[in-house]
């Protein structure tokens, strides 16, 4: 029997961010092995507006929720990796520092999602159209851009894991998966409990990706436009109504044990064979230091498995 908990996460660089409601924890292995736990509020821009209650417009902004907190608690994990030299600065310079930084992290955003939008949305298109003198049918073209899409994708996450930062996060997102399928199958929160749970979850970030560029195949069946130019620009428009669709599917997948749901999210889950590894116990302990900052497992169990303490 599976519980949907409503806690979610992601993995940073040494370690593990974990959200429940507004309220979110960074546990980081530091240079030193100590655990190092944040807890702090996260809060919308949307923050208290109708908008966010209403199914697929709720979508897009918990997407850029996600990518927001993401980059701010990466950076925050990466802050204790940095390779400089300590100094003691004034209040001026600190908070100038953390103006540069926030301006930083913007500008990265942005040109991370532009590079996302031309390698994942654009680049498959063009190579499909290259395609157009032997295949007349503007409907497979659409099909082989979707396969172009999630070849270029499955290549993307596979590369990256060579290199031994991301191989770690990609095990630290493992311990993730495992700590939160450890509560909501029932377990109390140990090292024990957790190694032995699933490393793959349905609400995965990778599962969402793959929904995305699944929902944009078939949306482009319906929206059609002539002009070469129109169609790129069809493209990126509709980024937020994929969005929307894909949460409003990652969201019943993760809360459903329906046979037809969980066959649907199959491929979503192998997917993440590759974007999630087998953790070590430092790595579990660092989840579970993330968990129980700032979320109350056993109470949950108790609701929801009839858990007794042991004394």
């Amino acid at each position: 029997m599976k519980r949907y908990c409503g806690i979610g996460g992601q993995a940073v660089l040494e370690g593990i961010m974990m959200k429940n409601q507004d309220k979110y924890a960074v546990a980081v292995r530091k240079p030193n092995q100590e655990i190092e736990v944040k807890v702090d509020e996260y809060k919308s821009f949307c923050e208290g507006k109708k908008i966010l209650s209403l199914p697929f417009i709720r979508g897009i902004f918990n997407f850029v929720d996600s990518l927001v907190l993401g980059m701010k608690t990466l950076t925050w994990s990466a802050s204790f990796y940095e390779e400089e030299e300590e100094k003691e600065m004034t209040e001026a310079e600190e908070k100038k520092q953390e103006r540069m930084e926030k301006l930083l992290m913007t500008l990265t955003m942005v040109v991370s999602f532009a590079l996302a939008i031309g390698i994942f949305m654009v680049l498959p298109y063009f190579l499909s159209d290259l395609l157009k003198k032997w295949i007349s049918s503007y409907t497979v073209r659409i099909i082989i851009e979707g396969i172009i899409r999630i070849a270029i994708f499955v290549a993307y996450v596979g590369g990256i894991s060579v290199m031994n930062d991301i191989k770690r996060l990609y095990r630290y997102h493992g311990a993730e998966h495992k700590c939160i399928n450890c509560i909501e199958h029932g377990l109390p929160l140990t090292v024990e409990n957790v190694r032995k749970s699933s490393k793959e979850h349905k609400r995965c970030g990778t599962s969402f990706m793959l929904f995305v560029m699944i929902v944009g195949i078939v949306l482009l069946f319906f929206v059609r436009v002539e002009s070469p130019l129109m169609r790129v620009i069809v493209r990126i428009a509709l980024l937020p109504v994929i969005a929307g669709i894909s949460y409003e599917l990652i969201k019943w997948a993760g809360s459903s044990e329906n046979p037809i749901v969980c066959i649907l999210s199959k491929p979503g889950l192998w997917l993440q064979g590759l974007t999630t590894k087998e953790p070590d116990d430092e790595m579990i302990e660092v989840g579970i230091a993330a968990v129980e900052a700032v979320f109350d497992w056993k109470a949950y169990l108790r609701e929801n498995f009839g858990y007794k303490e042991e004394e």
